[in-house]
């Protein structure tokens, strides 16, 4: 269960961080339209200026720290400083167009799609804060703001439109991927609850044998345990088989976990290089990675935990 419960967490968080790479790619073009468009179709220096300067910063500063920080960190930064970063935008088209507002629709639902119940009222509360001030600020002060044609605003506001069309395309699209990871782990959890409750035990041991001779088959077949990245969630995804099962399978056939039956599989390996090459034209580093190790320090703990003697003394007894 818990095993299921990880591969779960593992390929949420793989969608959301894919999320928020493709909303940057996104954003960061909106932006650059925008630009453009203040830069040489409807000429305002201030505002073309103020859009480059976001796209740098946005760009600049993900690259930056998307590796380093968690969805959540990112998200909840990024919410608070777009809703920032849109104030004066919303400002600067207040008595021209209430589209500016339609900026804000995707905070909430990014509120959504990647956190719970809780955030997504604050960001309510918080989007509905930033209007209200919009609106206080607007009608108490004059910022004289450049004023544009209704051509103009007419155009922007459809370019406006069809982004956040595109932005909200992209939020949902994911939410859907992560919804569909969430029913199928509700599912899993199910099924494993009724494979203990109801099957009996000869079943159980019965479906086990089985599923074991096909782990072996695709083990030998493929050689899979030569990729230094392998594990058990790769196992899973290539049998299309739950991993808990996989597990359970391979501590009925006598193995304490899956990496003592994988490791079994590189020394045998190990061996059989040995035996069939030549030390003298071949290294032991060329072994054992060959075999799936991916480093030495590694390799001679294990090789010692299942032969019972360091790689040296076992090649020394061959040679003798």
């Amino acid at each position: 269960m818990a095993t299921t419960h990880n591969i779960k967490t593992e390929r949420i968080e793989h969608y959301k961080r894919q999320l928020i790479h493709y909303y940057m790619i996104l954003m960061a073009i909106i932006l650059s339209v925008f630009a453009l468009i203040y830069t040489f179709i409807i000429p305002d220096k201030t505002m073309s200026r103020y859009l480059y300067g976001g796209l740098f910063f946005m760009v600049y500063t993900y690259i930056i720290v998307r590796k380093s920080y968690s969805v959540e960190v990112l998200i909840h930064t990024y919410m608070i400083a777009a809703s920032f970063y849109n104030f004066y935008i919303m400002l600067a088209f207040w008595n021209n167009s209430v589209a500016s507002f339609v900026w804000l629709i995707p905070i909430l639902l990014g509120a959504y799609v990647f956190l719970t119940r809780k955030y997504v009222l604050f960001y309510f509360i918080y989007v509905l804060f930033n209007i209200v001030l919009g609106y206080l600020i607007s009608n108490n002060f004059d910022f004289n703001f450049p004023k544009h044609s209704p051509e103009d605003v007419k155009m922007t506001d459809t370019v406006l439109m069809i982004s956040n069309v595109a932005v909200i395309a992209l939020l949902l699209y994911f939410k859907d991927k992560i919804r569909r990871v969430e029913i199928y782990n509700e599912i899993e959890e199910r099924l494993q609850t009724d494979f203990k409750t109801t099957m009996p035990p000869v079943e159980k041991d019965s479906y086990s044998e089985e599923l074991f001779k096909k782990i072996e088959h695709i083990m030998k077949e493929k050689h899979l345990y030569k990729d230094v990245n392998f594990n058990i969630s790769k196992l899973s995804a290539e049998m299309d088989v739950n991993s808990s099962y996989i597990s359970k399978s391979i501590r009925h056939k006598g193995f304490p976990n899956f990496n003592n039956y994988l490791n079994l599989y590189r020394i045998n390996c190990v061996k059989k290089l040995l035996d069939e090459n030549d030390l003298e034209r071949v290294t032991l580093m060329y072994i054992y990675t060959e075999a799936g190790f991916s480093n030495q320090s590694t390799f001679n703990r294990v090789f010692k935990q299942i032969e019972g003697s360091t790689p040296s003394e076992y090649i020394s007894r061959m040679q003798r």
